[in-house]
C-alpha cells in the first residue's frame, strides 16, 4: 500500500451522511486526547493530514479517510468531561450508529501508555469483546516513558485488560515511529484480503 496516496474523504456528524462502505474500514478509537490523529499521520508518512490538537474533545465528527484499499475512520475520542450532556447523548448516538451501520474490518484501540486504562477504556473494550468486534489495543504516548516506568505500566495495564483475552498490543510513539511498522504489516493483511 501506498501511504502517501492517502486522502481525506470527509467529515460526517450524523449517521445519516456516512459513506457508503466500498473498501474495508478500519477505525481509530480512544479517549479524548490519547493521540488518534498523531497515529494516523505517523501511519501515512505526513505531518497534518488528520488535524491534531493538544485540547480533548477537538474530533467531534468522524473523518474519513481513503488509503488505496482500506478507509480510516478517525473517531471523535469519548471522556471527555467538559462537554455538555446533549453533546455526550450526540457524541453516544454516532458511535452507536457507527458500529451497528457498519461491517467494520479491524478497530485500533488507543489506550495512553502512561496511565491505567480508564472506565471508558474499559467500557469501550468490553463492547468490542461482546460485538466480536476484531480490535488490536495500541499503547499511546510510550516515549514518554523510561525503561522502568514502560515495564510498571504495561505490567498495570496487562492487568487491567486481561479479560479482553489474547489481542494483540503494541506500543506506540508518534515521536520514534515505535508499533508503525507491525500496524502497517496489519494493515496490508486487510487490504490484501
Amino acid at each position: 500500500m501506498n501511504y502517501n496516496n492517502t486522502v481525506f474523504e470527509i467529515s460526517v456528524a450524523d449517521n445519516k451522511a456516512l459513506p457508503t462502505l466500498t473498501l474495508p474500514e478500519v477505525c481509530f478509537s480512544g479517549h479524548s486526547n490519547v493521540g488518534k490523529s498523531s497515529l494516523i499521520n505517523k501511519l501515512v508518512g505526513r505531518k497534518s493530514l488528520a488535524r491534531t490538537s493538544n485540547k480533548p474533545g477537538k474530533t467531534k465528527v468522524i473523518n474519513f479517510f481513503r488509503c488505496d484499499k482500506v478507509r480510516f475512520a478517525d473517531l471523535p475520542g469519548y471522556g471527555f468531561a467538559k462537554v455538555s450532556k446533549e453533546e455526550r447523548m450526540r457524541w453516544g448516538s454516532l458511535m452507536e450508529g457507527y458500529f451497528a451501520s457498519r461491517d467494520i474490518s479491524l478497530v485500533f484501540q488507543l489506550i495512553d501508555a502512561r496511565h491505567k486504562p480508564t472506565a471508558d477504556d474499559i467500557d469501550m473494550l468490553h463492547y468490542l469483546s461482546d460485538s466480536n468486534l476484531p480490535f488490536v489495543i495500541i499503547l499511546t504516548k510510550c516515549d514518554k516513558l523510561n525503561k522502568s516506568e514502560r515495564e510498571e505500566s504495561f505490567k498495570e495495564i496487562m492487568n487491567e485488560i486481561s479479560f479482553v483475552g489474547d489481542v494483540s498490543v503494541i506500543p506506540f510513539s508518534s515521536i520514534t515511529g515505535e508499533g508503525v511498522e507491525e500496524m502497517r504489516s496489519i494493515l496490508e493483511q486487510i487490504a490484501n484480503s
